[in-house]
């Protein structure tokens, strides 16, 4: 599985898959500008890959959403704070309707990673929650959503990566728990899950009681003595992309995509510039010749082929994504949570929000909702008073509380900051990493997001008509 350069097919890139074989193709926001021109590169690509094209894309909810054209679906932890199996399962639905709309077959969702670790760099609110039983319960309903509407779904990042300080895109973890612990927490949803999944998705992660040696992505113990010996799974295993640190820092990039089909992947995440597809592909041609097992490559073959029948990579011209609006404004405000009783100021009261001035993107995630825009909506409400920064430890907190006006902070970020645990506004409107209710001594409201749907509900609640139904999905 590749990457390409643009929204439009090129004739070069055509060349490359066609040269190659290449039947799989990942896409991401550089590939992406509307809903026609999306369509366009997905028929492309299907007319140079053929009937058994894989065309994929991470289409989670919340922040990690490729097209920003269609409804926002809610994240997986607000999903999860709404605790109601029915709605995650229509939500799922939902998003695979947007991608068959346009001709996508495989969403990389849902995430069953389960959230132990509040300082989790790259999980979060992906993930449904720290309690695996309920992970597994929504993971197992999002699969039946995807299967519902016809695009296959793929659970990742197995065998889990919520229990992480460090995230793989930029270093390799290790996770140090014994088998029996990660039999309770991490591997329990994927064992619940994978009757219903038609692919997972491995972890750049070292798990030392299963192996002490590989990565996951790498190891013959996780991905075929346990995945597919012992829990005889029998869907597509698919390795994250080989581009991330914890892969590309450690070993060659042909190595190790040797290295992971010897350990079980029937398909490689080759992302990345045209010299390192080439490198990848070089290595797996040699191994073919002496090296990977015939029978276990005919096995892939056959696994993948198959998922490319059952989800065909068609465009459906009767999916209207746009009728799943209501859907998916209402699954917002289902999770929409409160933490230490907190009570909005009074509509038509001057504020002061304090917020981050700007939020980039970042690796998975997408840019966040910017002060500035945050104060317009609220202004709906509020007489607002401004205070955007850059630095949170370079707030005041004393002279910002010094005028008597109700103080507002927004945290807006994916990480948590530190430095707010000094702060001290008199409400907390948590919009993005939700375990940052755990930093600021405030009482708050989780939105589990920043998408305009979020603001939404969230200028209800503040409004006085609307409900907070949500429960935080992990200790406080």
């Amino acid at each position: 599985m590749v990457d390409i350069p643009g929204p439009a097919l090129d004739a070069d890139t055509a060349a490359h898959l066609q040269r190659h074989g290449i039947r799989a193709v990942c896409l991401f926001g550089k590939n992406v500008r509307d809903a026609a021109q999306l369509a366009r590169l997905c028929a492309d690509l299907r007319e140079v890959m053929g009937s058994a094209a894989l065309i994929a894309i991470d289409h989670e909810g919340g922040a990690i959403l490729r097209p920003t054209f269609w409804p926002h679906a809610p994240s997986a932890m607000g999903l999860g704070a709404a605790d109601d199996e029915a709605l995650t399962e229509e939500v799922n639905a939902a998003l695979a309707r947007q991608l068959r709309s346009v001709g996508i077959n495989w969403n990389f969702a849902p995430v069953l990673d389960v959230n132990v670790n509040p300082a989790n760099p790259v999980i979060g609110e992906r993930a449904y929650g720290a309690d695996p039983r309920l992970v597994a319960r929504h993971g197992a309903a999002a699969l039946r959503g995807h299967l519902w509407a016809g695009v296959a779904g793929c659970v990742k990042h197995f065998p889990g990566h919520g229990d992480t300080h460090l995230d793989s895109h930029l270093a390799l973890p290790r996770v140090d728990r014994s088998r029996a612990e990660l039999e309770a927490v991490e591997l329990a949803p994927f064992r619940a899950c994978l009757p219903l999944a038609p692919a997972v998705m491995t972890a750049h992660i070292v798990y030392r009681a299963l192996d002490p040696t590989h990565p996951a992505t790498l190891s013959r113990a996780v991905l075929t003595d346990l995945l597919r010996t012992e829990w005889n799974y029998g869907g597509v295993v698919v390795t994250d992309s080989m581009g991330m640190q914890a892969i590309d820092a450690y070993y060659g990039r042909g190595e190790a995509a040797v290295q992971a089909l010897k350990a079980g992947a029937d398909l490689v995440m080759a992302l990345g510039r045209r010299e390192v597809q080439e490198e990848t592909l070089t290595a797996i041609g040699t191994a073919l010749s002496g090296g990977l097992s015939r029978g276990e490559v005919d096995a892939s073959l056959a696994r993948l082929h198959a998922l490319a029948a059952t989800f065909p990579a068609e465009a459906d011209p009767a999916s209207d994504p746009a009728a799943d609006r209501l859907l998916l404004a209402g699954a917002w405000a289902r999770g929409l949570t409160t933490y230490r009783q907190p009570a909005p100021p009074p509509p038509g009261t001057p504020i002061l929000l304090v917020a981050p001035r700007r939020v980039v993107r970042e690796n998975v995630s997408e840019a966040s909702v910017d002060a500035a825009m945050l104060a317009r909506e609220l202004e709906e409400l509020y007489r607002v008073t401004l205070h955007d920064y850059d630095d949170p430890a370079a707030l005041d907190w004393n002279a910002l509380r010094s005028s008597g006006t109700p103080v507002l902070l927004a945290t807006t970020g994916r990480h948590r900051a530190p430095a707010l645990r000094g702060a001290r506004p008199d409400l907390h409107l948590a919009l993005y990493n939700p375990y940052a209710v755990l930093d600021v001594d405030a009482p708050a409201v989780l939105t589990y997001g920043f998408r305009p749907e979020a603001r939404a509900a969230l200028l209800g609640w503040l409004r006085g008509g609307g409900k907070a139904p949500g429960r935080l999905p992990f200790g406080a």
